[in-house]
């Protein structure tokens, strides 16, 4: 029988520190890819999935986030009056109903695993999903990697964990799974560890963004000590977990654009903008004659 994921979850309180200054003002989840911000990327992963309740786990500053979720009465109005139809839709239709969105306070910078934790409450006893909206994934099949994890769900109920392979020497800035029975699409995790040296790395397969878990994970969160950046990680949690929940990498069959550090960030725009509808002939054309100049 198959199991309904019904709530997302998406911690959008970091401070951005790597986009500095764009960020002083700016939550880097509102930074834009083709004309959308990256966490309405993410909101319609999420949606296409099947997802019904979105949960934000938010911080000081993120107030725009928060806005950009809700309705503008001015602006539509403004949209309707001079009959700007496709305008206005791209204002409003895609906002969720009311009461299937809800805004958490992360009070202090603790981390990925305290984020989630914070959304106890809301998520109860059910699995749900977690989205970081600073990575974006572009498929070679047509899948969406969310949608694809859901079905690995309901096939194995454990947790789903989205990797994808990293340079060796870059192990340091991610969580490195020891996968077994790897096959190409999906593996047995059999251990994790949080940003560990070249050395100290069980592989090259890293954590990338995206979890299907169940609601057990709460009690490990809160047993877990601060790990690396004296943050409170969800890689530690989920590794204590492997011992009483079977989990599974999922490695999506497609292009990972990570958006958290400048070169990811101007890879996502020009692959979006060279397979944009209306403007990807031009963004191709521009792209060939820069090239011809370097």
């Amino acid at each position: 029988m198959e199991t309904k994921i019904k709530k997302a979850v998406f911690p959008v309180g970091g401070l951005g520190t790597r986009f500095l200054p764009a960020t002083k003002a700016l939550p880097k989840e509102m930074l834009p890819v083709a004309s959308k911000p990256l966490i309405q990327h993410a909101f319609e992963e999420a949606r296409r999935a099947g997802i019904e309740e979105f949960i934000f786990i938010t911080g000081r500053n993120k107030n725009i986030i928060t806005n950009h979720f809700d309705c503008v009465y001015e602006l539509e109005t403004h949209l309707n009056d001079r009959e700007k139809h496709d305008a206005l839709a791209l204002t409003r239709d895609w906002v969720p109903d009311a009461g299937n969105i809800a805004f958490i306070r992360q009070q202090h910078p603790l981390g990925l695993g305290h984020a989630v934790w914070c959304a106890r409450h809301f998520i109860k006893n059910e699995p749900f999903a977690v989205l970081l909206a600073d990575e974006m994934f572009l498929s070679n099949t047509g899948n969406h990697l969310l949608s694809d994890m859901i079905t690995m769900y309901n096939e194995t109920e454990g947790n789903i964990i989205a990797v994808a392979d990293v340079d060796p020497q870059d192990t340091h800035k991610y969580g490195i799974i020891h996968p077994q029975d790897d096959n190409g699409t999906s593996m047995r995790i059999v251990d994790m560890i949080e940003k560990p040296t070249p050395a100290q790395s069980p592989s090259n397969v890293s954590i990338v963004g995206r979890y299907i878990l169940n609601s057990e994970i709460f009690t490990y969160i809160e047993k877990t000590s601060k790990g690396a950046g004296g943050e409170i990680q969800l890689t530690d949690a989920m590794k204590a977990m492997i011992e009483t929940c079977p989990t599974y990498g999922y490695r999506f069959d497609g292009m990972r654009l990570d958006c958290g550090n400048h070169l990811g960030y101007f890879e996502a725009n020009l692959q979006f903008a060279i397979h944009d509808p209306i403007f990807g002939k031009q963004a191709r054309e521009y792209i060939k004659n820069i090239a011809k100049e370097l």
